[in-house]
């Protein structure tokens, strides 16, 4: 049962983060920004002027009361303890940003717009260092790499899923995810296949900086593993009967949250498959053939039918009727436990206790 946080915005949450102290930030449409304490209560409010949506909050890792939050085409750095002055802003996007990742030496901060691309801020000198434009569309989300401060995946509604190191220009690495999923598919895709294309709208990458998650609005969800200046796409199964519209891995695991249109939370466990293939590595024109039975002895489920081996179906752990379209999810302690925090179209957050995990 989800415990509701109240009281703070007036419109729908948009994006959520937490603190390594267990503070929460929170950012809505009309340029609402909140913080919470550990408890669920509004610890502070504020309101950017010209009512952009806030979409992405972050904390500073080093620094828990540091705060940066994008709103329309501005980044600003603020201080929990008091919103309503903002420590720093930077206005280096031409459209609106979407998403922000601070790399591991915090001296980077990327941040993704609706024109494609993705802005690196080098923080120490206030200015942007680089300038990624490689996405023909929307790039919905940006991650750096753990371990890797130069490194980091994006995604967009090109369809497109990018790996970049920043000595670089451009991208090491690209796939289109449509592409891909007509290749592998050894049966003919249904008529329902063509209308959902493969609109990738969140990654998040793994603490151990390899592994990493992409969700789409085929309703797929997709991992895969960096190896060297390329990548391989270890898994792919149906995660949601609509698209995924989050993913993210618990810290320290291959644990994977994912959240979706259909308003469902579902917990997945890949650290067999991933792990495997680590141990013993195959070539990739084996991979196929392999990976079917693996996936139905992971789910445990004897009586899969052919079809769900076939498209490597892999079962949740957990699977939580949220009821509404989920916009933002993340995973945190509050008070020793590990917790699920959702955004979705209201202007409540919910909790959801994952003791168990």
């Amino acid at each position: 049962m989800a415990v509701k946080w109240t009281g703070g915005h007036s419109s729908p949450i948009l994006c959520l983060n937490a603190s390594q102290e267990g503070l929460v930030a929170s950012g809505a449409e009309g340029g609402d920004l909140m913080a919470w304490g550990k408890d669920g209560t509004p610890l502070g409010h504020t309101r950017f002027q010209g009512a952009n949506d806030v979409t992405s909050v972050l904390f500073s890792p080093s620094c828990p009361t540091k705060l940066y939050a994008s709103h329309g085409e501005t980044i600003s750095i603020l201080d929990v303890r008091s919103l309503k002055d903002s420590l720093d802003h930077f206005h280096v996007n031409e459209e609106e940003i979407n998403c922000l990742s601070l790399n591991e030496t915090e001296n980077l901060l990327a941040s993704a717009d609706d024109s494609g691309a993705i802005k690196i801020l080098d923080l120490e000198n206030k200015k942007v260092s680089r300038s990624l434009k490689r996405h023909s569309n929307i790039c919905s989300s940006v991650a750096f790499r753990p371990q890797r401060p130069q490194s980091l995946v994006s995604c967009g509604l090109d369809m497109q899923v990018m790996l970049w190191n920043l000595q670089k220009a451009r991208p090491l690495w690209i796939t289109n995810l449509q592409e891909d999923e007509t290749e592998e598919t050894e049966s003919p895709q249904s008529p329902g296949q063509l209308l959902n294309p493969a609109l990738a709208h969140s990654v998040s990458v793994a603490s151990c900086g390899n592994i990493f998650s992409c969700g789409a609005e085929d309703g797929k969800v997709r991992i895969f593993r960096v190896m060297g200046v390329k990548c391989e796409q270890e898994l792919g199964f149906k995660g949601h009967a609509l698209g995924v519209s989050q993913v993210c891995f618990l810290p320290e695991s291959y644990l994977l949250l994912t959240g979706g249109n259909d308003g469902k939370i579902m917990l997945w466990d890949v650290s067999s498959e991933v792990e495997k293939k680590q141990k013993s590595p195959t070539k990739h024109t084996h991979r196929k053939k392999t990976k079917r039975a693996t996936y139905t002895k992971q789910g445990g489920n004897t009586n899969a039918s052919v079809t769900d081996e076939e498209h490597g179906k892999i079962l949740p752990k957990l699977s939580i009727e949220h009821g509404e379209k989920v916009n933002w999810l993340l995973s945190t302690k509050i008070k020793g436990y590990q917790n699920i925090l959702v955004a979705d179209q209201t202007s409540c957050i919910s909790v959801y206790p994952l003791n168990e995990f």
